[in-house]
């Protein structure tokens, strides 16, 4: 890692890399190799109904989820909830969980995630091209200590008309 240089650095109102595709966007404002390996900042913007991934796990992170605009949806470990603007989402390590756009508006969020490093999987599923099945996807997840339950996402899905 390099020494910033001096004063503070200030990552502009539409600046940072951006993944993914209208509908569910990931634009990365703090990564890990820049925090010393501390925490990463992405905000998601999801499209109305849209869910941003299978249920799954992770074994490394913890994730906060503050909501900037909209209303998120979340399961964790079966239990079920909408947070709005201005509320903060904890997700622990090793819990099942995922989230979605639970409103008719765009649902922006700020996702910090501790230690950093996740977001290279991010960076991963929104590469142009990414189209990926369980059998594709299990794997490239597991590479980055999560697993996926694709058959507890299917019901979701069909409960609340999301788009996956």
């Amino acid at each position: 890692m390099t020494t910033p240089a001096p004063g503070p650095h200030v990552l502009r109102a539409g600046e940072g890399d951006v993944t993914g595709e209208p509908g569910l966007l990931d634009r990365y404002l703090l990564e890990s190799a820049a925090s010393g390996g501390l925490v990463t900042m992405v905000e998601h913007v999801l499209a109305p109904r849209v869910l941003a991934a299978p249920l799954h796990r992770h074994s490394r992170e913890d994730e906060y989820t503050f909501v900037l605009d909209g209303t998120l949806g979340v399961i964790e470990d079966g239990v079920e909830i909408t947070a709005t603007v201005g509320d903060l989402v904890s997700k622990p390590r090793g819990r099942w969980h995922t989230f979605w756009n639970a409103g008719d508006d765009t649902l922006r969020v700020l996702e910090i995630i501790s230690p950093g490093g996740l977001e290279k999987l991010f960076r991963r599923l929104g590469e142009p091209g990414g189209e990926y099945d369980p059998e594709t996807l299990t794997p490239i997840a597991a590479a980055y200590g999560c697993e996926l339950d694709f058959e507890g996402t299917m019901p979701l899905v069909e409960k609340h008309g999301l788009v996956f």
